[in-house]
């Protein structure tokens, strides 16, 4: 059965508690503003995965799809970045309405990127899932080159730092 993805933004207080555990977890704020942390979130073995989008950038264009990396749309729309996916329970983060009302046209613009992104994900669904899980599990099983592990979140720390969070908040 294939279930949808869907867009969230995460909670920058549970990224911050994070943080502290795993230098890797992205940060969503610059020196002027809150941006939001917006990504797919999917299930890998039973535990909720969120992992951060990437806005379209010259650059992606170029780039390959790595274990860690997928582009989205060949680069045209962004990219996943599975390297700083990071678990989340329901409490960690908001689901994004993607069909708001009265934006301004900047807005506009963006929540279409985002729709049209959520519609790529989702009809490459199977890619999405297997390249999420392939890098999990041989992160899990320490099968991962020390450049490609170096990059990515500690997993299995930040879902015993996840369940710590949850259940004291």
């Amino acid at each position: 059965m294939i279930l949808n993805l869907k867009l969230v933004r995460i909670d920058c207080n549970y990224c911050d508690y994070l943080r502290e555990f795993d230098n890797r977890v992205p940060y969503n704020k610059n020196e002027k503003e809150l941006r939001p942390f917006i990504g797919i979130l999917f299930t890998i073995k039973g535990c909720e995965y969120f992992a951060p989008l990437s806005s379209p950038k010259p650059k992606h264009l170029k780039m390959k799809n790595t274990i860690d990396f997928f582009k989205i749309d060949n680069g045209i729309l962004g990219a996943v970045n599975f390297n700083n996916m990071i678990p989340v329970k329901e409490n960690n983060y908001k689901i994004i309405n993607l069909n708001e009302k009265n934006l301004t046209l900047s807005e506009n613009k963006y929540q279409e990127l985002l729709k049209d992104q959520l519609n790529w994900l989702n009809e490459n669904y199977i890619q999405v899932k297997n390249k999420s899980s392939k890098l999990y599990n041989l992160y899990i099983d320490n099968k991962l080159s020390d450049n490609i592990k170096s990059r990515c979140c500690n997993f299995k720390l930040l879902e015993e730092k996840c369940n710590d969070y949850n259940n004291t908040n």
